[in-house]
């Protein structure tokens, strides 16, 4: 005898099946509760100081826009590889091969931005070589690395899905969050184990010892330090 289930309860199970396997959002790799990375968009006048580009024209901004969430993906490809399921490095490579007209156009306003105002030649090509340094270090980070990586992977996404000629928009919503996931932000619920702790060490006064022993006075003092119960 063959047994069928009905139509829609076949459904109903290959859904239930299927769940555990879809695709989860960046967040979950990191946190229960993740913390509030969102940000405005960058207007010109907030983008040309968040990017070190005063005096900068509306071109040159969007230059600086573009040539920036290049450095922050690239660090993220770089920094996030200890989670493959972010995606970092992947996206960076998608971004470049889809938008490489508009970044080869934003270094070249970039450096003609530089030329104007530092100067033609040396000078210029020399400030043009430490801003991109200077940017590429700008976003690495260490102890705030998940949110970057959080962050960076939503962006990322944002840039390999988005039209060519378009990457300026994506980085103008987007480099904002990434700016502020470098400050250090953990599990809203539970906290960033390893990072949320204090350290309570005991008096090295000679009178709190008596032949390497620590009196109880002391030791009573320690443990409450420490949030110790006796």
């Amino acid at each position: 005898m063959t047994f069928r289930f009905p139509a829609r309860r076949t459904i109903a199970v290959l859904a239930l099946v299927a769940a555990p396997m879809i695709a989860q959002p960046a967040a979950a790799q990191f946190f229960w509760s993740p913390p509030d990375l969102s940000a405005p968009p960058l207007t010109d006048d907030a983008a040309a100081t968040a990017l070190g580009l005063p005096g900068a024209n509306a071109a040159e901004v969007k230059a600086g826009l573009v040539w920036n969430l290049r450095a922050a993906l690239n660090v993220s490809a770089l920094q996030c590889q200890f989670e493959p399921t972010v995606l970092a490095i992947s996206n960076y490579n998608a971004m470049i091969a889809h938008h490489d007209a508009e970044l080869d156009a934003a270094q070249g306003v970039l450096l003609d931005y530089f030329m104007r105002t530092v100067g033609k030649g040396k000078p210029g090509q020399a400030a043009s070589d430490r801003y991109g340094t200077r940017i590429y270090s700008g976003y690495s980070t260490v102890q705030a690395q998940k949110g970057f990586c959080q962050a960076t992977a939503v962006v990322g996404r944002n840039a390999i899905f988005a039209d060519r000629g378009t990457l300026h928009e994506v980085a103008r919503n987007g480099l904002g969050s990434i700016k502020k996931s470098l400050v250090l932000a953990g599990e809203q619920y539970y906290g960033t184990p390893g990072y949320d702790y204090s350290v309570a060490l005991p008096s090295l006064d000679a009178q709190c010892w008596k032949k390497g022993v620590m009196l109880p006075a002391c030791q009573q003092q320690w443990n409450e330090r420490a949030g110790i119960k006796p």
